[in-house]
């Protein structure tokens, strides 16, 4: 696979779960792997604050206290090829079938978004084609989910290898 861009949405303050998740031991560096094992050519770690494994790009998403909607944009921003696989820090347990399954087909086109007993997850494929429209169309403490929705995401089961915990507490 190539020109797929990998981002993990870790700026937030964390206020449900007590503090910035990407903080957490082990939490960023799981998902920067995942998304590596699942063919990601580059990561991007979008921060408030943590501590970077070396093998991801870092950036820092200035506008951070706003919620989701200031890490996708800085992530998207950053990102360059074909696709980019969007995940949230707080999933620890995400194992690498669930990123590959979703990343499967990446193409400038695609949207695609993991789904657990049909309830809607991540990790989450954004083509390039979609990079502007999604960055103008997020808010706050929400990301691309009304964006997929409105423009017909496919839905990537992934039930079978994971309950898709977020863990916000």
């Amino acid at each position: 696979m190539t020109g797929l861009v990998g981002i993990v949405l870790a700026a937030g303050a964390g206020t449900r779960a007590g503090g910035p998740k990407a903080l957490r031991e082990g939490w960023l560096a799981h998902a920067v792997d995942v998304l590596r094992q699942a063919g990601c050519d580059r990561v991007i770690a979008v921060l408030g604050a943590a501590i970077v494994p070396t093998d991801a790009e870092v950036v820092v998403a200035a506008d951070w206290d706003e919620g989701v909607a200031a890490s996708l944009r800085a992530g998207l921003a950053a990102a360059s090829g074909d696709a980019a696989l969007v995940t949230l820090v707080d999933l620890p347990g995400m194992p690498v079938a669930a990123a590959a399954r979703v990343a499967a087909g990446a193409t400038p086109a695609a949207l695609r978004r993991a789904v657990y007993d049909g309830r809607p997850g991540h990790p989450v494929l954004l083509g390039r084609d979609h990079w502007k429209a999604i960055a103008a169309s997020v808010h706050g403490d929400r990301g691309a989910g009304p964006y997929l929705r409105t423009h017909g995401a496919d839905d990537v089961e992934c039930g079978d290898l994971w309950d898709g915990a977020d863990i916000d507490r």
